[in-house]
């Protein structure tokens, strides 16, 4: 079973924080407004991960 790297763990924990605060906002720059679902915040958090290249499972299918 594939496993988030250590700081791709942080990284979501840091989203995830911003989402709970109401601080969290989506789209190319914060221009889509503020996160209101949880699953679109754990995304954000996947999707920052993946950019900042750590190490992230393969989306299931």
């Amino acid at each position: 079973m594939a496993k988030y790297s250590k700081k791709a763990q942080e990284k979501i924990e840091e989203v995830m924080h911003e989402f709970k605060e109401g601080e969290l906002k989506s789209g190319k720059d914060g221009k889509g407004g503020i996160v209101k679902n949880r699953k679109q915040a754990i995304a954000i958090g996947i999707s920052e991960a993946k950019q900042a290249g750590l190490k992230v499972p393969k989306e299931k299918k």
